[in-house]
């Protein structure tokens, strides 16, 4: 069995507006990267994240990008030092998120973010849980973005 999981959230603006605000590094540094984003999420590309909570810039490899529908992308897993049960030496290994967008018919967009990949390990596990937080965070930090101009984020990690 896979580790993953999915969060979603509905946003009450238009798909285009929504998939613009996770796309391009200026919007999405202004509600999630609080450390600011580099490069827009384009299909082979390779962007810069980076958080304040979190720092130093990780690279964020591209895989597929479908204008207002889906966004692949590719990142090494971050599972901090061994717990008890854990090998010592792990090699890096990437998680894969998957973005869809879904425009609804009142008007509202509905947004799904899927992550997996993790070592079905307690240290993966912990990983994956505190990558589910960040992502329904990040859904409620877009929510309050889109649809109020609020940075949800700001001073909340620092």
């Amino acid at each position: 069995m896979e580790l993953k999981f999915k969060v979603s959230g509905r946003i009450a603006r238009p798909v285009e507006e929504v998939f613009e605000a996770v796309a391009d590094p200026a919007k999405l540094s202004a509600y999630f990267t609080t450390g600011g984003a580099v490069g827009r999420m384009e299909t082979g590309k390779t962007v810069q994240w980076d958080f304040a909570d979190f720092p130093g810039a990780f690279p964020v490899e591209i895989v597929e990008v479908e204008p207002n529908r889906r966004i692949v992308l590719q990142w090494e897993a971050n599972e901090g030092p061994p717990e008890d049960g854990d090998p010592v030496v792990r090699a890096a290994y990437m998680t894969t998120v998957v973005f869809t967008f879904e425009p609804l018919d009142d008007g509202r967009t509905l947004v799904t973010i899927e992550e997996g990949g993790w070592n079905e390990t307690p240290t993966g596990l912990k990983a994956a849980f505190g990558n589910c937080q960040g992502w329904s965070q990040m859904l409620a930090a877009l929510k309050v973005w889109v649809e109020h101009g609020i940075n949800l984020r700001e001073g909340f990690y620092v």
